[in-house]
C-alpha cells in the first residue's frame, strides 16, 4: 500500500474521530475547561500559599500543560473502547483500507485536540498575567517536548482503550493519568514533599518533561532534556506496542 493511500485512509478516520468529538460537547467542554479551572484554583486559592521563588503563575503553567495530555487521554481511550465494543474496528477491518487507519486516525485527532487545549490554557494564563521570558526557540522547544509527551500519553491511551472491556474503565484508567503531575514538580517543588515521596516525584516522567518545559519557557535553560526524551520515547513505545499486540490479535481470531 503506497504512502499516499495510507495518508488518506488515516486522514478519513481523523476526520470520523474529529466529528464523533465534537458531537460530544459536553465532554469536549469538560477536557478544555477543567485544566483552566485547576490553573484558576491553584493560582488564586493555593499559590498565595507556595513559595516558588516567584509568580506562582509562571511556575504552574508548564504543569497546567501536562494536565491536558491526562484529560485528552481519557477522551482518546473512552473513544477507542467504543470502537472496539460496538464493532467498528472490526467493520473497518474488513474494507479495503490501510488497517491501522483507524487506530493512526484516533493517535492524530487525539493528538490535534490535546495540543488545541494546551493553547487555549496558555492563552487563558496570558490574559491573567503570564508572561513567559523565552524567544522564538525556547517556544520551539517547549513546543517539541510537550508535543512527544502528548504523543507518548495519547498512544498509552489507545493502548488502554484496545485492552480493556468498556468505555467506563478506559476513561477510569486514563484519568488516572491526570493525577500524575500532582505528585512532581509541576505544581510545587518536590524539595517541599516528604522525604519519602521525593524518590518517586523526582524519578517519574512528569517531573522531568516539566522541569524541561519551564526552563525553556523561562529561558533558564534548566532541565533535563535527556531524561525528559528518555521517558517520552519508552512510553510512546510502550503504548504503540500494546496496541500492536492487542490489534495483532484481532487479526488472527
Amino acid at each position: 500500500m503506497t504512502t499516499p493511500v495510507i495518508l488518506a485512509d488515516t486522514f478519513v478516520m481523523f476526520r470520523r474521530c474529529a466529528r464523533r468529538t465534537l458531537r460530544s460537547t459536553d465532554t469536549l467542554i469538560i477536557s478544555l475547561t477543567m485544566p483552566i479551572l485547576v490553573m484558576l484554583l491553584f493560582t488564586y486559592v493555593f499559590g498565595g500559599a507556595i513559595d516558588v521563588g516567584g509568580p506562582y503563575l509562571d511556575y504552574v503553567v508548564p504543569g497546567i500543560m501536562l494536565l491536558c495530555t491526562g484529560f485528552g487521554a481519557s477522551i482518546t481511550a473512552t473513544a477507542v473502547c467504543a470502537d472496539m465494543t460496538k464493532g467498528s474496528i472490526d467493520r473497518f477491518r474488513t474494507l479495503p483500507m490501510f488497517r491501522q487507519a483507524l487506530i493512526a486516525g484516533h493517535v492524530a485527532e487525539g493528538l490535534i485536540r490535546t495540543m488545541a487545549a494546551i493553547g487555549i490554557a496558555v492563552g487563558v494564563a496570558v490574559a491573567l498575567g503570564y508572561r513567559p521570558a523565552a524567544g522564538p526557540l525556547g517556544w520551539l522547544g517547549a513546543f517539541a517536548v510537550i508535543t512527544l509527551f502528548v504523543v507518548a500519553i495519547t498512544w498509552i491511551a489507545v493502548a488502554l482503550g484496545m485492552a480493556v472491556d468498556n468505555p467506563e474503565a478506559a476513561g477510569g484508567l486514563t484519568y488516572a493519568i491526570t493525577f500524575i503531575p500532582y505528585v512532581s514538580s509541576a505544581f510545587v517543588r518536590t524539595t517541599t514533599m516528604p522525604s519519602w515521596m521525593q524518590g518517586f516525584a523526582e524519578h517519574q516522567p512528569a517531573t522531568p518533561i516539566v522541569d524541561t518545559v519551564r526552563g525553556q519557557l523561562d529561558a533558564t535553560g534548566a532541565g533535563q532534556w535527556v531524561v525528559a526524551l528518555v521517558w517520552c520515547v519508552v512510553l510512546a513505545g510502550a503504548g504503540f506496542a500494546g496496541a500492536a499486540i492487542v490489534y495483532g490479535r484481532l487479526a488472527h481470531r
